[in-house]
């Protein structure tokens, strides 16, 4: 009732605001009427207004773009939380249908809970965004709800759509079950279908400020809504966050997974949160994988729509920001990697694969120094003179995106070949072919790595327009790999021996820290990537076409910066945390009595 109620408030906002044709003044009536021109009176849509400091309502000591920052941030936590769980939950639950085994169903009946008690919070904060953007900011409202008017209330529309979806499917759960179920699935179907078209819409009022589309250089709107939706980065943005919020759903639930585990107090209860906590780290790490690969097309489409606003974004004052994401990065695969790692305690003896563990950690650190090594150092100038310039002659190399590339596609096989050995460690093979079909996979492995170094030392010889096609190939030969050891894996484990049986529950209480470890350096990284993604666009509201007029037009430093995003992540864990103690209220005895030895491959 609450996230209705704030939705019927933000569509009365949006009636109320005329579809923001109409100017709002602020209260010193300072904002200046525009002279319409001849080709504004022809379409029926006013130019982006000219904005000075009076424009911009003022209480008090409150910093405006702080109010509006975090609210956004916190509100974007978990609207990417509760819009990428039922994506895996449905998944989950078709498993168990199809499988008839009813742990599946329980286990993706916990997930979607623990989602229901976020999308309060998510209705909430996106009611304070709305409120805060017509009070602080209302010149950059009226512009934009006067291009996406229609397609906010369709957003309203969506939302209360997507609103009665998700009660319906978590309390019809039990009631829709036998010849049932197959209706379940299709509403959690219309659940996920609804839930993207949300994403998609309100990605493109971002990509809007980013590259604006469907206006003309003063900021004329032809009356077109689909060209200013579809502009040239919405698409490479929605692939992006769509992989995004699947990984940080998984990521989240594996850390509520954890915390249950360690309050566990029955080998039932800590055999189910094991199981939970295996599955929500292979959710994080599959939409992981493809991940990095998303984020250079969109930043390949950053640089084809504006140079300038590409070179801000790689080679300006966030070069160094990007250090701070390569770290994160890397503990992300780290903590996935060591969580998997910690997980062969789950098998009886010593894994027969358990020797290659020092190897892949070894060519993770190294990849990892790799990744976050720059290109140019922050020094003094004696520092600088005494090491010859701003490059480093043996280190500098390294900073160029040919290095990292390599670093990164080898981390992603590396992580890939840590999740196929844990399954493989759980079978024998019983006949000659399935012995050549390993050794092709070893063979796919050496080439693939071998050919992803030689295109990065490549592009050390060739022009830099060169140097970034080479990240294609390299992509490709990754995504190569995956998928022929995938299908060599599955025909491998059909027809195999089992030797080890899972024994979940008996896992070390240190690697569920890897899982708390996840949720925090994914929640970390969204924040400072939404406020590179955002500050790229310097001072303008809209990009080249409505200029920031307020006295916080610029772009705040770094640390600054870092300062609010570890706020407002912090605020989020912490409601988070209230999340989970509310999900845990009444759990019964389904989950006390659950299964104490789970199926082997979740």
């Amino acid at each position: 009732m609450k996230a209705l109620a704030v939705m019927l408030l933000l569509v009365l906002v949006l009636l109320a605001s005329g579809g923001g044709r109409a100017l709002v003044a602020s209260p010193s009536g300072a904002m200046a009427a525009e002279t319409v021109s001849a080709a504004e009176a022809a379409v029926g849509h006013p130019g982006a207004p000219k904005l000075t400091p009076p424009d911009y309502p003022r209480y008090g000591g409150l910093n405006s773009r702080v109010v509006v920052w975090v609210a956004a941030q916190l509100h974007l936590f978990f609207a990417a939380f509760v819009l990428g769980v039922p994506i895996f939950v449905l998944a989950i639950e078709f498993i168990g249908w199809r499988n008839r085994d009813p742990r599946y169903d329980r286990m993706a009946h916990e997930f979607i809970k623990i989602s229901m008690g976020a999308f309060s919070l998510t209705a909430t904060s996106g009611g304070i965004l709305v409120f805060a953007l017509v009070a602080l900011y209302p010149g950059l409202f009226a512009y934009l709800t006067g291009i996406f008017g229609p397609v906010m209330l369709l957003y309203a529309l969506l939302f209360l759509a997507e609103t009665a979806c998700l009660y319906a499917y978590y309390y019809g759960w039990d009631a829709m079950q036998g010849r049932r179920k197959p209706g379940h699935i299709l509403l959690g179907l219309g659940l996920n279908l609804v839930g993207t078209a949300l994403m998609v819409l309100s990605n493109s009022w971002a990509t809007f400020m980013m590259a604006p589309s469907g206006v003309d250089a003063r900021g004329v709107f032809a009356g077109d809504v689909w060209a200013a939706v579809a502009g040239p980065l919405w698409t490479p943005l929605n692939v992006h966050r769509f992989l995004a919020n699947i990984a940080y759903g998984g990521a989240i639930v594996g850390a509520y997974a954890a915390y249950r585990f360690i309050a566990a107090r029955t080998p039932g209860e800590k055999a189910h949160y094991d199981w939970m906590g295996h599955t929500a780290n292979g959710v994080a790490i599959v939409a992981l994988l493809p991940l990095p690969f998303a984020g250079y097309w969109m930043t390949k489409e950053i640089y084809d729509y504006s140079q300038q606003m590409g070179i801000t974004l790689m080679g300006g004052v966030f070069a160094w920001l990007f250090i701070i994401q390569a770290v994160l990065i890397g503990t992300i695969f780290l903590a996935a990697n060591f969580y998997l790692w910690c997980g062969m305690a789950r098998l009886d003896g010593t894994s027969r694969t358990a020797y290659l563990v020092k190897y892949i950690a070894g060519v993770l650190v190294i990849c990892f120094l790799v990744w976050f090594t720059p290109h140019t150092l922050v020094m003094t100038a004696r520092e600088t003179a005494a090491l010859g310039g701003a490059y480093h002659p043996v280190l500098g190399p390294l900073g160029l995106m040919s290095a990292k590339n390599t670093a990164v596609n080898v981390m992603i096989l590396a992580t890939f070949l840590t999740y196929q050995l844990f399954r493989r460690s759980m079978v024998r093979s019983t006949q000659s072919w399935m012995a050549r079909a390993t050794r092709l996979q070893v063979a796919f492995y050496i080439a693939a790595v071998a050919n992803i170094v030689w295109l990065g030392v490549y592009g050390y010889f060739v022009p830099a327009n060169v140097r970034i096609g080479l990240s294609v190939p390299q992509v490709a030969t990754t995504l190569l790999v995956i998928v022929v050891c995938v299908v060599v894996d599955e025909a491998i484990a059909s027809r195999s021996e089992r030797v080890h049986m899972i024994h979940w529950g008996r896992m070390p209480t240190r690697a569920q820290y890897a899982l708390f470890t996840l949720a925090v350096a994914f929640t970390w990284l969204m924040g400072l990537m939404g406020y590179i993604r955002s500050s790229i666009r310097q001072h303008w509201h809209v990009y080249t076409v409505m200029r920031d007029g307020s006295a916080d037009a610029f772009t705040p430093t770094i640390g600054h910066a870092t300062s609010i995003v570890s706020a407002s992540t912090l605020v989020f864990l912490l409601l988070i945390l209230f999340v989970f103690w509310l999900s845990g209220l009444g759990r019964g005895q389904a989950v006390a009595s659950g299964p104490v030895a789970a199926p082997a491959t979740p």
